[in-house]
């Protein structure tokens, strides 16, 4: 962990949110703020803590997990940059209800969760941005929720290749930044059928992979086991 020099201002990765801040909000938002780089792997947030900090993924990527009941992880969703990680804690419970983890190296600002709350009821305009985002970030994840429930396994996990290469990467050629096991408690499986699935992909000339280097070669084909999976 390294600390970096911080003033949101001058930030070239200000969210939609902070955008509309007045310069003296931003003066106080920049002096309850705190720019760090992570590496891959680091722990931001553990399910059961009592949070004392906003954090806003400047760049990166972040999986956010839950453990059943049986222990086991299931992944709710990778956060993509320019998101702030924490507020449905802030504003609906006490503790944090999830375990946050750097899948690649990234760049956060923790935010201090008092004055983040009072830019939050002083500004309405700041509301409604965090408000818009969080909306944003419910409906995709019911979405994947409904999908997970009703495709088999195959459309589960050309779905997640897809999401990747189109809602996080823009490309058909990507590093996955999850182990096979991160991708089976993404999509509600296991390791080994993850394992099965994308060999079946390889073999069927959909994909091509290289140690953890994705290329989607049939994307139609992919699309279409997603939709009818």
């Amino acid at each position: 962990m390294i600390t970096i020099q911080n003033k949101c201002s001058l930030c070239a990765d200000k969210s939609c949110a902070v955008s509309v801040l007045t310069p003296e909000e931003l003066e106080l938002l920049s002096g309850n703020c705190a720019g760090v780089a992570l590496k891959k792997g680091e722990t931001l947030s553990r399910e059961g803590a009592l949070p004392s900090n906003i954090i806003y993924l400047r760049s990166g990527l972040v999986k956010e997990s839950i453990i059943g009941i049986n222990g086991k992880e299931q992944i709710v969703q990778i956060i993509k940059p320019l998101f702030y990680i924490g507020v449905s804690t802030m504003l609906g419970a006490k503790v944090s209800h999830f375990n946050y983890k750097v899948l690649t190296d990234a760049q956060v600002c923790y935010i201090d969760a008092s004055i983040f709350k009072k830019l939050v009821k002083q500004n309405g305009h700041f509301a409604f941005e965090i408000m818009t985002a969080l909306c944003r970030e419910n409906l995709g994840n019911y979405h994947r929720f409904v999908e997970n429930n009703q495709k088999q396994l195959y459309g589960r996990l050309a779905h997640s290749l897809l999401s990747f290469r189109e809602d996080i990467f823009d490309s058909v050629e990507f590093d996955l930044p999850v182990t096979h096991s991160d991708l089976a408690a993404l999509i509600s499986t296991t390791r080994e059928s993850v394992t099965r699935g994308l060999s079946k992909f390889c073999k069927e000339g959909i994909i091509g992979i290289e140690k953890n280097h994705v290329k989607i070669l049939d994307e139609t084909r992919l699309h279409d086991i997603s939709r009818n999976g």
